[in-house]
């Protein structure tokens, strides 16, 4: 009996104790001054005198319409809203400039200096297989695709955000609001290759690879890859290679293992343009792939892009390294279109800026200033 009595005073002590910190606080919430905006219905000449009598005070008043900016305690919101002499009251809200944003791997390859002459990727098609692109994306515009993806018909969304992220890279519109990327103008073509839990297969691949080729793409970006090869995949990219395509694909994340070669596929064949990643300061990135194939370096942490539903998000890997190839490859052909394939992969190696040891860092970190000069 006598514990139940004495939990009985500690519940209430508890009870009381709750209350007097919610009436404090809900005290204290109405005496906390904002800024608003008021409105008056007719042109009163004593606004400020009004607005003081209720604890706030008066920061403006404007000339050409019957408003004053002022900061006031929230029960004389209430009141205010009440009165009959006023049209409207509205918090002062937040406003920031749009503008669009200059992702750090476009300076770092001099991409943004080559698009300062006029090259901005005009004419290029390049493919994106991946998860499709967000057609609708506000900072991207899509020239079209084909899906390869069961029960995914629709290759201009995108239920992952990866394909229109790496589309971002390659072809941010040079606009007002969004990201940049390299290559602007460049007409993108969504080819969907994994579905919207980031997977799938060899074969669906390899047909994109065949869309591709048949539609008559400039370059391909392959921002995925496998830990097995298939005699397939290597014939599919080696066709597109053979008819003059570009084709860039991710190193892998599997990092580095010592000397032990951790590039997957397709990027380990000799057709493809194996691309390692950096960070803003050409460390390679713990999480890049090394290899006798990887042949480039490229931007690959902390991305700035596009994603799904008008967004902006940084993503890492050796995903958002290949696109930054597959956009500086795209500038070079619109600079000069009557290079070979061949050619500008060997601009792009010839001109990179050498890092280390080739194992771990391939040639070098692409330069498209030099590779364009």
């Amino acid at each position: 009996m006598k514990k139940t009595k004495i939990l009985s005073i500690l519940l209430s002590f508890i009870l009381v104790f709750s209350m007097f910190f919610l009436n404090t606080s809900t005290e204290a919430k109405g005496n906390v001054k904002q800024d608003y905006l008021i409105g008056f219905k007719t042109n009163i000449s004593n606004k400020s005198t009004h607005i003081k009598s209720l604890g706030g005070s008066v920061k403006h008043e404007f000339k050409y319409m019957n408003v004053v900016h002022a900061t006031l305690p929230l029960q004389a919101v209430t009141a205010l809203q009440h009165n009959p002499n006023i049209a409207f009251i509205e918090e002062d809200h937040q406003a920031q400039a749009i503008g669009q944003a200059v992702p750090w791997g476009i300076p770092h390859i001099k991409a943004d200096t080559v698009q300062s002459t006029g090259v901005t990727g005009n004419g290029v098609k390049v493919a994106i297989l991946d998860t499709g692109i967000d057609s609708y994306h506000e900072d991207l515009s899509v020239a079209g695709g084909a899906s390869f993806v069961s029960g995914e018909p629709n290759a201009l969304t995108d239920g992952n955000g990866h394909g229109t992220h790496v589309a971002g890279t390659v072809s941010g519109l040079n606009n007002s609001l969004g990201v940049l990327g390299v290559a602007p103008s460049a007409s993108l073509y969504a080819v969907k290759v994994l579905g919207a839990d980031g997977s799938g297969t060899y074969s669906g691949i390899a047909q994109g690879i065949e869309w591709a080729i048949s539609n008559n793409m400039d370059v391909i970006n392959m921002s995925l890859g496998g830990s097995q090869g298939s005699t397939a995949l290597q014939q599919a990219v080696d066709n597109a290679y053979n008819n003059g395509i570009v084709v860039v694909a991710a190193a892998g994340n599997s990092g580095s293992k010592g000397k032990r070669n951790t590039i997957g596929y397709p990027a380990k064949y000799s057709s493809v343009i194996a691309v390692g990643a950096v960070d803003n300061t050409n460390n390679r990135a713990s999480f890049s792939s090394v290899g006798n194939e990887l042949e480039v370096m490229a931007p690959g942490v902390s991305i700035l892009s596009s994603v799904p539903g008008n967004s902006y998000d940084s993503y890492n890997g050796t995903s958002m390294a290949s696109p930054h190839v597959a956009g500086a490859a795209a500038l070079i052909l619109a600079k000069y279109p009557t290079l070979s394939n061949v050619q500008i992969r060997e601009r792009l190696k010839n001109t990179a800026v050498p890092l280390g040891d080739s194992f771990y860092y391939g040639n070098g970190v692409i330069d498209v200033e030099a590779a364009i000069q």
